[in-house]
């Protein structure tokens, strides 16, 4: 009898809180479950709690994530980013690598981080396949948590994915029926969206008690309120250093034609710090750490970068714009792979361009100003819009989701990847929830 081990590897800081709330759950799950023995000579008395290892961030390592690097600090997004640190992440790929070859982990859950960790996952499947015999008795489950986004680009990985993976859990509504047309033997199971839990007490009919932005007071009178627009810069240092200045410059144009309140929302304070250097002396934007469900809760509209922040906009029910910039290589690939139409997560979701977007040369101040005013001033066009919103809510799926993918993968490590197989396939005939 010995306890099982989970390797976890996120690189970023939304993947970060995800793994945490994961640990949490596999813990809570595993409290519930009976002694399991196996032919190991080990001490009866040895404790089942599992154990878990690998890499991420503050938030993994809180949780109990034994970490042998903490990933986040050095997390990059783009393809000459990437290329200027590539020793660091190659020294980061095999150390990880011989960490699990070393431990030999029964479960390796990857999170998030689509390009580093299907490398690894390939690596690791190669090796355990490649020593399939009596002596080596290693037969880890690899499990993909959040779906690289290969319908967007790059669809022909999805046929690696299908190779390397025994599960991949999926937290967008419509992956589970794109990766079933292609490769229909893999297990995908949508698990809803980690935002339903995480915000599950903000939303009850937030939007409908604020007051208008605009009321009619005495002799017909307009009497304006002065809006409050929550800006999102990124998660990443690089992103941090492209879109702060940027943001400082959108709001100053706002400021001119219509006086705002905005509040910057920065996920951790080495993030904050830098955005403190880069606004310098500028005082009309308030610097936040964390809190974005508080921030968004009180807010009449975001500016952000792309990425999951738009479906917690979305959650919230606030109108936003969404842009990004990245270097000229990075922009020129991503136009040359992508293979639809928008950006943002709820536009796609809604198949509508519900947030406008700016993308490298068009994310300009004039252009972001521009469309943020015009949309303070719309108040129907802002209703539609909330309207919308509501509606790719419901598509989230329902509370639980990480208590779901815990119950799956200890399912998965316990009666194999045919039971996930079946019970996917029950869920996708009969449309029920595992």
């Amino acid at each position: 009898m010995r306890p099982t081990t989970f390797m976890l590897i996120a690189g970023e800081a939304s993947g970060d809180l995800l793994g945490a709330e994961l640990v949490r759950a596999l813990r809570k799950e595993f409290a519930t479950l009976p002694a399991v023995y196996t032919d190991d000579q080990q001490p009866l008395t040895t404790p089942l709690e599992p154990r878990f290892i690998g890499a991420g961030g503050p938030l993994m390592k809180a949780a109990g994530v034994e970490l042998e690097d903490d990933f986040t600090a050095h997390s990059i997004i783009g393809l000459w980013e990437v290329l200027g640190s590539a020793m660091t992440f190659r020294r980061f790929f095999y150390r990880l690598f011989r960490l699990a070859l070393e431990r030999q982990p029964d479960v390796v859950v990857f999170i998030d981080f689509g390009g580093f960790n299907l490398r690894l996952a390939h690596k690791i499947r190669k090796y355990v396949r490649g020593h399939a015999d009596w002596f080596h008795r290693w037969q880890p489950k690899l499990v993909q948590v959040v779906s690289p986004q290969v319908w967007g680009s790059r669809a022909n990985r999805a046929y690696r994915i299908a190779d390397d993976y025994d599960l991949l859990l999926s937290t967008v509504p419509f992956e589970k029926k794109w990766y079933s047309r292609r490769v229909p033997k893999l297990p995908v199971v949508f698990i809803g969206n980690p935002i339903v839990d995480r915000y599950a007490g903000y939303r009850m009919g937030s939007r409908e008690t604020m007051t208008p932005l605009a009321t009619t007071g005495e002799a017909g009178k307009v009497i304006e309120r002065t809006p409050k627009v929550a800006l999102f810069p990124g998660s990443r240092i690089g992103e941090v250093r492209r879109h702060v200045p940027l943001l400082m410059a959108v709001a100053r144009q706002m400021n001119f034609v219509r006086p705002c309140e905005f509040t910057m929302v920065l996920p951790n304070e080495m993030l904050m710090r830098e955005s403190q250097d880069l606004l310098k002396d500028f005082s009309a934007i308030r610097l936040q750490v964390r809190d974005l469900g508080e921030a968004l809760n009180r807010s009449d509209l975001a500016i952000t970068k792309s990425g999951t922040v738009t479906l917690e906009c979305a959650w919230f029910e606030v109108p936003a714009i969404v842009f990004y910039k990245t270097s000229f290589v990075t922009y020129l690939a991503a136009r040359t792979l992508a293979r639809v139409k928008y950006l943002a997560m709820p536009n796609l979701i809604a198949d509508e361009m519900l947030f406008p977007e700016f993308l490298q040369y068009s994310a300009s101040p004039e252009t972001i100003a521009g469309a943020a005013l015009n949309l303070l001033r719309d108040e129907a066009r802002r209703k539609y819009v909330r309207q919308k919103l509501a509606e790719v809510v419901q598509t989230l799926g329902e509370p639980g989701v990480m208590e779901r993918a815990a119950q799956i993968i200890i399912r998965l490590r316990y009666s194999g990847k045919n039971a996930i197989q079946a019970a996917a396939a029950r869920e996708f005939v009969e449309g029920i929830s595992l």
